[in-house]
């Protein structure tokens, strides 16, 4: 039989004691020691209650065989999931529920856990059915061991069973904590009575017993730990944590924030780098965000937990860590809505409900709170106006849009002015309550009648995106586990642990869409599992879980081509363009001149253009081995630019550089090199070729000459005698006299005619003369 600790009946009859008749669900729920023990005063004397993390119903390390049930009302409502903050489905016709719930047509019902080993029992937590429209949950219920499943002990003070309250609504969590830990293997919650339909979600609260066997076996293994903090930090203490290691490491940190929340707090970041606090030219900068909801404490304690690691492992001489901080502009932001996380922080890990602090003070959702380029994007697209009037990149944000009064939080502001100053190449922001990783486009277009589906756009980087995201998911312990299906509803990733996200659970304006169509910067989602709020005994395991995939992703951002862009005095263009030829998508250079461009392997021609410099292609060959490759670009100026400055010179006047010989007497305007700003260019277009582009219009206009010098000959051989008239007398018409003047003396001194060259046709010739030369420096 389970080994029941019974205290003193007196301490439970005590009439005089002010918690009396509160029931045990209340009793301790709201008395949390340094997070061990609860501790309450009764005038009997002072009892300190041990208190055991979750058993995993929420984080699903409780597998669904582990649960048995006396009724199920539905499949869709059937034991597997009872999981304390499972969210239902919104398709009545799927399996998947908001809560266990009962058959109502029989009378006794209960829900049993199987531990599989012997448990220390210490409490229970409940909730109602998740569902938008029905109230249903349980508010008392009874708690019975077993150590075989047949005989059961309800619990009981000695005089009677013990009654526990549970909830009066069907969202918050309701702790009921035991006077006395119970070690059984099984435990089964007996409900009593409810409210609507016998509906119900839950937590159990559980030590393992030391199995004295298995601990002797665990001798010999060896197991890695990290000496971190694995704690969960409020305000303060993360505040005190990310100074302490900016103190320890000051050559590689640099502790700063991106601007205040709606309350005033600071949203901090660390940078860790060889160089902090500036960009160096060829470094790619990185970024990992978490805490945009603010009850999603995972990713906030997983970055705190990494800033840890890299200061400790750089000191050490890691070489791989060491790699990673030499060559990458490393930041890191574990809170960007620090004021949800405090509310979520106060109810604790399991007592918080699945929304509590999810949003900004003022009632945003940071991650979809930013500006939506794709439909503008998208309509330009579809009107073929990209890449001709819409750029495929940097797609710029609506005017009004950023200081409308209220439609974007302050912290969403704070972000993108972020994202705007730095050249960021690769991100992702941590989230909770899946375990699986998606990848842009987030946001789904239209709504197709004819097929009966959405449309969804494909990203022009999907195998890039995918690559980007397998990395990660590969590389974590259990994301690609996903057997027993998604913590919510069947697995969406097919077993492989990323999906698109439009595919899966589409949102308007999110920070990924917008990071991709704004800037440089491809920006991910890793959902890092089914509880937003693990128990601090979690922490550790989840570090282990993470920490591999953690250095993984950060290394891609070396993957692909990487390079410069410069004029031929090697001066550094900023805003830039580089394209890849096949990749509707272009990327630009940072003020000095850098770029990055992540892709898969291959062989790639990649153009680099800029406003007054001829555009330069080249083939860039990225490999499989790790690093970028080199691929720089030295620009030549454009003739158009070269133009520009000569008609600057002369009022922007219409430039004819050769009069048309005979006909009329047009002005003709001359350029010396003295008259030119920079007279290295006088002999040449600043292209690099323009001293054959030169020789080509002189060649032509010789050849429009020649030809009119044939044409008048071929008139004159043509003269002949005029028509004779009745009388016998004669008149005869000399013949035209050619000029003496040789037709080679109208050849400009100092050129040569080439025998071979084509003269260019009558049509040529034509529009070359009678062209209109009035036009606006500004169409150039």
């Amino acid at each position: 039989k389970p080994r029941i600790h019974k205290p003193p009946p007196r301490v439970y009859r005590e009439p005089k004691s002010e918690w009396w008749g509160l029931g045990l669900g209340t009793l301790y729920s709201n008395l949390l020691c340094e997070g061990i023990v609860y501790i309450k005063f009764f005038f009997s004397g002072l009892h300190c209650l041990s208190v055991c993390p979750p058993l995993g119903m929420e984080s699903h390390r409780i597998e669904n065989d582990q649960l048995l049930t006396s009724s199920v009302y539905q499949h869709r409502y059937g034991s597997h999931r009872a999981r304390l903050n499972i969210q239902a489905s919104g398709e009545e016709d799927d399996t998947n529920g908001g809560a266990w719930c009962a058959n109502p047509e029989e009378k006794v019902h209960w829900i049993e856990l199987d531990a599989r080993t012997l448990t220390e029992f210490t409490g229970v937590i409940t909730q109602g059915r998740d569902d938008p429209l029905e109230s249903d949950y349980v508010s008392s219920y009874y708690v019975a061991f077993s150590n075989d499943s047949r005989e059961w002990t309800v619990l009981d003070d000695g005089y009677a069973e013990w009654l526990f309250f549970g909830n009066s609504d069907k969202n918050t969590p309701v702790l009921s904590q035991f006077m006395e830990p119970v070690v059984a293997r099984y435990i089964r919650i007996l409900p009593q009575s409810w409210n609507g339909t016998m509906c119900m979600r839950m937590e159990v609260l559980g030590c393992p017993v030391p199995d004295p066997l298995s601990q002797y076996q665990s001798q010999n293994e060896v197991t890695h730990r990290d000496d971190l903090d694995y704690t969960h930090h409020n305000y303060l203490d993360m505040e005190k944590l990310m100074k302490s290691i900016s103190d320890k490491c000051p050559n590689i940190t640099r502790f700063y924030s991106l601007g205040k929340s709606f309350k005033g707090l600071e949203i901090y970041a660390m940078e860790i780098t060889d160089n902090p606090g500036m960009h160096e030219t060829g470094e790619p900068e990185f970024r990992y965000t978490a805490g945009y909801h603010g009850n999603e404490a995972l990713g906030r304690e997983i970055l705190l937990m990494l800033m840890q690691y890299l200061c400790r492992e750089y000191k050490d001489g890691n070489p791989r860590v060491h790699h990673l901080v030499d060559e990458t502009r490393i930041h890191l932001v574990p809170s960007v809505n620090p004021d949800g996380h405090m509310k979520a922080f106060e109810k604790g890990s399991e007592l918080g409900s699945w929304t509590l602090g999810h949003w900004t003070e003022d009632g945003h959702d940071i991650f979809q709170n930013f500006p939506d380029l794709n439909n503008i994007f998208w309509d330009a697209e579809d009107k073929g106006m990209v890449p001709k009037l819409i750029p495929n990149h940097h797609v710029p944000i609506p005017e009004g849009i950023l200081s409308s009064n209220g439609s974007v939080a302050v912290e969403t502001l704070a972000l993108i002015s972020w994202m705007e100053s730095h050249p960021f190449v690769l991100g992702a922001n941590l989230q909770g309550g899946e375990r699986l990783v998606t990848y842009p486009f987030d946001m789904r277009q239209l709504w197709v009648p004819s097929r009966k589906l959405w449309e969804i756009r494909m990203i022009e980087d999907q195998s890039l995106f995918r690559w980007l995201a397998i990395s990660y998911a590969s590389t974590h312990r259990t994301m690609t586990q996903t057997f027993q299906g998604g913590c919510h509803a069947d697995d969406p990733t097919g077993g492989l642990g990323i999906v698109n996200r439009a595919k899966w659970k589409p949102i308007p304006g999110s920070m990924n869409d917008f990071s991709y169509l704004h800037t440089n910067c491809f920006e991910l989602s890793i959902f890092l599992g089914c509880d937003k709020f693990p128990h601090q005994s979690e922490l550790l395991r989840e570090w282990e879980q993470n920490r591999e995939a953690l250095l993984t992703f950060m290394a891609q951002v070396h993957r692909g081509i990487k390079g410069v862009v410069r004029d031929k005095e090697g001066n550094p263009i900023s805003n830039a363009t580089v394209s890849v030829e096949g990749v509707n998508h272009d990327v630009r250079t940072g003020e000095s001149g850098d770029y990055w461009r992540l892709l898969n392997p291959g062989e790639y021609r990649v153009t680099a253009r800029a406003e007054g410099y001829s555009p330069f292609t080249r083939l860039c060959v990225v490999g499989f081995d790790p690093g970028a490759t080199l691929c720089n670009f030295d620009l030549n100026k454009s003739n158009w630019d070269r133009i520009k400055q000569i008609m600057a010179l002369h009022g922007n006047r219409p430039i004819r550089l050769l009069s048309s010989g005979n006909r009329g007497s047009g002005q003709r305007y001359t350029y010396s090199s003295n008259q030119i700003p920079n007279s290295k260019f006088s002999n040449q277009i600043p292209n690099g070729n323009g001293g054959d582009m030169n020789r080509a219009r002189l060649r032509r206009l010789r050849l429009m000459r020649i030809r009119r010098l044939r044409q008048q000959r071929l008139l004159a051989n043509k003269t002949t005698m005029l028509p004779t008239t009745t009388t016998t007398t004669t008149t005869t018409v000399p013949p035209t006299t050619e000029s003496t003047t040789p037709w080679y003396d109208s050849w400009p001194l100092g050129e040569t005619f080439e025998e071979n060259t084509t003269p260019p046709e009558e049509t040529e010739l034509t529009d070359a003369l009678d062209y209109n030369y009035n036009y606006k420096i500004d169409d150039y």
